[in-house]
């Protein structure tokens, strides 16, 4: 079975190089399956889940925005921050949600930056499983 490269890369390291036969990403409008074979593709990440799949095996990340290119079977992905979801911490993100929708917006500029707050908090929150 044909299997596809997946590579994350922040701007620290690179945060992951592995195979997998299918890869899930978080684009900004929704959730993107990829499997070997797929067309080519440029996408711009949003905040949430990572799934590589290897067999019965799963392993997800938490990503903080970034872009994704796909070319031939490879996938790779330019991210602010790469976070195994077993290191995500539901606590700190709850707390980040509440400084955010605390934050005061006066101008667009800071209606953006608390917008962007909220759905990191949120997508942390997700992965994490803190949401229960």
């Amino acid at each position: 079975m044909a299997e596809i490269r997946c590579i994350v890369v922040t701007p620290e390291r690179t945060a992951l190089e592995t195979t997998s036969d299918f890869v899930a990403i978080p684009l900004c409008d929704g959730e993107l399956g990829i499997l070997p074979g797929r067309a080519p593709l440029i996408g711009r990440l949003g905040f949430g889940e990572l799934r590589l799949r290897s067999g019965n095996q799963v392993t997800r990340y938490y990503l903080d925005g970034g872009f994704v290119q796909v070319v031939g079977d490879t996938v790779t992905l330019l991210t602010e921050r790469a976070v195994p979801a077993g290191d995500v911490n539901a606590e700190s993100a709850h707390d980040q949600l509440r400084h955010a929708l605390q934050r005061p917006i006066a101008t667009r500029e800071q209606e953006s930056i608390r917008d962007r707050l909220v759905a990191q908090a949120r997508a942390q929150i997700r992965v994490s499983g803190g949401d229960h």
